[in-house]
């Protein structure tokens, strides 16, 4: 991978030590990513991981170490590496707030060009090669001919590298290419001139195998000239596969809005959305973006979220809620407060866990790095070894020397670079696209492990606020007029029950009336007079109080709290308010059922309520009654148990509690404590998500096993067909290009998770 690379940024790492993220160019295959993290962790102070696929290289260091240190390692070791520097402009928008599409990679375009000319100048030579009956009179002239520029300039980028390389006493799947495919080149030039193949009426035969024949008629053009051709084009799907890879990561950095309208002093003033400040008011109308996250001050709107969470439906918005940067105003125009700018969104720390998350590394790869930074090294060995193998044993050179290139050319250590990064790329920003932030590749193996599930109450399974559940009238009274009197005297309570029952009054009866001689009657209620009424509501033990005697509530449902209404002297009825239960979390709860996790429900509420939701949604066990303290060790005693846990949690209380789990999933709903704590975000708040976060995560984890394997199990396999002499060179390249496209190919099938 070669060509500008793409900046990084310096941020804070533990004390005494700072973090880069620089851009790596001149890689071609994982070997150059081993190389060069081995050069990079031998500085003292330094800690490295280089990433092939996505050509970047995080490093942590010491005070003592500046980064033009680090850049200086990396050019000594034979690439190029880019000093983090300012955010490029975004590119313009289009009329409807959509980034213009993105001018086309230099860098993929020229690959391709140097494929489209090497491909067409092949064909003629590998036909005439494999088709002894089209060979005509000096046809193998006419092959050189057209074969020599395949071998010197679209194998170029291979030469060069390898060069490159070897002033460095270094070899990589460049040297491999480009030994093969020059010793192939040369013995055709050696048997044209100095041998019989230049003959006229020269015939030449094709085999799939290392067959004995006469080394000074035989050529081997169509392999150096097809082996560049197949390598070059394998090169280029891989590189257009890794594009298609981080797409999803491009899509969600463009999310942002380009301008905004600012309002000064009244009049609204048209700037960059990257000069806004915390509480700067702007303008946001019907289909435009958000420029950054805020709290509605005016006017109502439907916010259509849905690249950030994959909610497909609008969400109602107005005074007083919060809104995100990078999401549309459906309907409706509305004048929001700046809360967080620039890094501090939500938008920019998803693409940051996001891009940390594609740069990490699972266990599983540690292994296959260790592989690609010897693997070159041993296959050179084994080529010479095949070579000295085939003379001992027939004395024949040519066919010696066909099956030499043919371990040279099959043997590529790309595969096994590209298994676990590609997959990464792939999933994390499939999950992005779905609201669901994964932190790093070690998560994978986490969810693959856990066999219990964990659920905080209040905001996970709940809703989080309070809502009225049912209306009891006592008599004759009017379940409307029950309803307006009640919720008119709570009105002026900010009690979360009182709340509750003022909103469904309003959205029920309409307008409510102002109380008169409000009264908050500490722990028991409120009172005051509503339309020349003395209404009383609150707990029971507030009418008893007043010698009001309150009749036995019909079926009021266990775990809810209980509002009595009373007015004149008499109980008018009551109505029951509890933390609904989500719409979705039984079904969520079923799910992560059907994934082999035990759900566990874990609250600080009251063993009634806590009993009377489990019922609901499902979940036999339940810990009820639980300080916020005590919460992780609710989760340690779990583990105790052998159990490998997983919590589900939104409140800052929860977040030791995420933290001591196995695998810690973060409701993005909740607070930055517990998205920090977290393995796992939840953006969208909704324990479905939950269910779908484990699904994607095993299947990428999944998919990065599946692609270990197939590379592993294509060289375990190949070198030794190679070496016995059963594989043409030209087959052996084809079947080197395969290998890396299939890998990325297969990584691509999670763009398809649902």
């Amino acid at each position: 991978m070669t060509g500008a690379a793409e900046t990084g940024t310096v941020e804070p790492g533990t004390v005494g030590t700072s973090t880069v993220e620089l851009s790596v160019g001149g890689m071609t295959c994982a070997s150059c990513a081993a190389r060069i993290e081995k050069k990079l962790n031998r500085m003292d102070g330094v800690e490295a991981t280089v990433n092939y696929a996505t050509a970047k290289a995080k490093v942590s260091f010491g005070d003592g170490i500046q980064i033009a240190d680090l850049i200086a390692t990396v050019v000594k070791t034979g690439y190029t590496a880019e000093e983090p520097a300012p955010p490029a402009p975004a590119a313009p928008a289009t009329p409807d707030g959509q980034p213009e599409e993105q001018a086309a990679d230099p860098v993929l375009e020229a690959l391709r060009q140097r494929v489209l000319v090497s491909a067409v100048l092949s064909l003629p030579v590998v036909v005439l090669a494999m088709v002894p009956s089209l060979q005509f009179d000096n046809w193998q002239w006419l092959s050189l001919a057209l074969a020599a520029p395949v071998t010197v300039w679209g194998a170029l980028p291979f030469h060069r590298a390898a060069w490159t390389n070897l002033r460095h006493g270094a070899a990589t799947m460049d040297t491999l290419v480009s030994l093969g495919t020059l010793a192939a080149f040369l013995w055709s030039l050696w048997a044209l001139f100095f041998g019989d193949a230049g003959m006229p009426g020269m015939r030449h035969g094709f085999s799939w195998t290392a067959s004995p024949t006469d080394g000074t008629s035989t050529i081997y053009l169509e392999v150096a000239a097809g082996v560049v051709t197949f390598i070059l084009l394998g090169r280029y799907l891989e590189a257009r596969s890794k594009r298609s890879a981080g797409a999803a990561l491009r899509a969600m950095l463009e999310l942002g809005a380009k301008d905004v309208s600012v309002l000064r002093g009244g009049t609204e003033v048209r700037m960059p959305a990257d000069r806004l400040a915390v509480g700067d008011r702007f303008v946001v109308r019907p289909g435009e973006k958000i420029a950054t996250d805020g709290l509605v001050i005016e006017g109502t709107s439907a916010v259509d979220a849905s690249m950030l969470t994959g909610e497909s439906l609008p969400v109602d918005t107005g005074p007083g809620d919060t809104v995100t940067g990078g999401c549309v105003s459906a309907s409706g125009r509305i004048v929001v407060a700046a809360t967080r700018v620039g890094a501090d969104t939500q938008l920019a720390r998803m693409a940051r866990l996001v891009e940390d998350a594609q740069n990490g590394k699972a266990q599983v790869q540690r292994l296959a790095d260790r592989v690609s930074a010897v693997f070159v090294p041993v296959v050179l060995l084994i080529s010479l070894g095949t070579l000295a193998g085939w003379l001992l044993a027939s004395g024949d050179l040519t066919a010696a020397f066909t099956a030499a290139v043919a371990v040279l050319v099959i043997a590529c250590p790309c595969a096994l670079g590209l298994a676990t990064p590609t997959a990464l790329m792939v999933g994390t920003g499939r999950g992005a696209q779905l609201g669901i932030l994964i932190k790093g590749p070690e998560v994978l193996e986490s969810t693959q492990r856990v066999d219990t599930v964990v659920l905080d109450k209040t905001g996970t399974i709940t809703t989080g606020r309070m809502q009225l559940q049912e209306v009891h009238a006592f008599g004759d009274t009017d379940e409307k007029e029950l309803l307006r009197l009640a919720g008119a005297l709570e009105h002026a309570s900010g009690h979360p029950v009182a709340l509750a029952v003022a909103a469904a009054a309003q959205e029920r009866t309409g307008d409510l009336p102002a109380p008169e001689g409000f009264e908050d009657v500490p722990g028991l209620g409120v009172r005051g007079t509503v339309d020349g009424h003395q209404v009383l509501a609150g707990r029971a033990k507030l009418l008893t109080d007043a010698g009001i005697g309150l009749p036995e509530v019909p079926a009021a449902a266990a775990g809810r709290t209980t509002v009595a209404v009373a007015w004149d002297g008499r109980a008018r009825g009551v109505l029951t308010v509890a933390d609904a239960v989500r719409e979705t979390s039984a079904e969520a709860v079923r799910r992560l059922r059907a994934l082999g996790l035990t759900p566990v429900l874990l609250t600080g509420d009251n063993r009634t309520v806590a009993d009377a939701v489990a019922a609901e949604v499902g979940i036999e066990r339940v810990h009820a009654e639980v300080l916020p303290e005590d919460k992780a060790e609710v989760i340690s005693e779990l583990q105790a148990e052998g159990r490998r846990v997983a919590m589900v949690g939104d409140g800052v209380n929860d977040a030791a509690a995420l933290a001591t789990a196995d695998l810690g999933l973060a409701m993005g709903t909740g607070t930055d404590a517990a998205i920090e704590a977290g393995d796992l975000t939840l953006v969208r708040g909704d324990l479905l998500t939950a269910a779908d976060a484990i699904r994607l995560a095993r299947r990428t984890l999944a998919i990065i096993k599946g692609n270990l394997f197939w590379a592993f199990a294509y060289n375990v396999a190949a070198l030794p067909l190679a070496a016995a002499g059963l594989l043409n060179p030209m087959t052996a390249g084809f079947a080197m290009a395969f290998s890396s496209v299939f890998v990325v190919t297969n990584s691509l099938r999670l763009r398809t998770f649902t």
